[in-house]
């Protein structure tokens, strides 16, 4: 039995924490009804992979949270949403998408919410996981799982939203040759909580950049090292020693959703070191 409900109607590209601190609030009522055994959430493509995750860390739950969205709208050729959608609904249907954590079903494959995110403009076939994989696949109906995720979700993390009606100011500096270090200034002055790098390499900072960076974890800025490469993980004082630093490894989570979890790791600890093991953990 198929029921809707419409939470919020923005384009994705405008997505913003209070959509989705509503949207985890809603889940999370509705996935304590007895008659209510899955949900299924239509996305724009563009931040659907952070909206995942977001919902991977918020959703206190077992039953299966399903993600799905177009890459053609309806009046194209081979329109793609009818399909994701009917897919998504079989996902979250199926008893064996329970305890997976928060998905996403698009052009067949299942992924982990945690590790998929958009690698093309426009290309069906846009939603990859590349440091994973896939979790599954769904075809004619017929839903079979081939991995599952070992990283802590919904019910297993620490991450409880409710009441909360706003997150910790965190923003993104993207890390290229002879980086302006006034970028960094001009976050401080905005008064951001912290700031996600998206270093070059193994997450490594310009020399300017990375002078400025020692400053402000003094001044309880907490500063994540992530990286702009799409795949790969920035490891924990390899090529910059995050312990004189006092920065945090992001280990494989891309630069967005490395600002997600900072976010929500904010309002339970200004710890780094705690942040750090958060990042390991999630």
């Amino acid at each position: 039995n198929l029921r809707g409900e419409q939470i919020a109607s923005v384009g994705s590209q405008a997505m913003h924490d209070s959509v989705w601190l509503k949207l985890a609030h809603r889940i999370n009522e509705l996935a304590k009804r007895s008659d209510v055994d899955g949900i299924v959430i239509t996305h724009g493509t563009d931040t659907e992979g952070e909206t995942g995750y977001f919902l991977q860390l918020t959703v206190k739950t077992t039953k299966p949270v399903v993600l799905v969205g177009a890459m053609r709208s309806a009046t194209a050729l081979s329109a793609d949403g009818p399909l994701n959608l009917y897919n998504g609904i079989v996902v979250a249907a199926n008893k064996t998408s329970a305890d997976r954590g928060v998905l996403v079903a698009m052009n067949d494959y299942i992924y982990s919410a945690r590790d998929v995110t958009k690698t093309n403009t426009t290309n069906v076939s846009t939603f990859q996981a590349p440091n994973t994989g896939p979790l599954g696949v769904v075809m004619d109906g017929k839903v079979e799982y081939y991995h599952r995720i070992i990283r802590k979700h919904t019910h297993e993390t620490v991450f409880d939203v409710t009441g909360v009606n706003s997150l910790p100011k965190v923003d993104i500096l993207y890390g290229y040759a002879n980086t302006n270090p006034v970028l960094v200034d001009a976050l401080v002055k905005d008064r951001v909580a912290g700031i996600v790098i998206a270093g070059v390499g193994n997450g490594n900072l310009y020399p300017t950049v990375e002078a400025k960076v020692k400053q402000i974890t003094r001044q309880g800025i907490m500063v994540v090292r992530s990286n702009r490469t799409g795949s790969g993980r920035v490891l924990l004082n390899a090529e910059t020693d995050d312990s004189a630093l006092g920065t945090i490894a992001a280990d494989d989570l891309n630069p967005q959703k490395a600002r997600i979890l900072l976010q929500l790791a904010l309002l339970k600890t200004k710890d780094p070191k705690q942040i750090q093991q958060m990042f390991f953990e999630y």
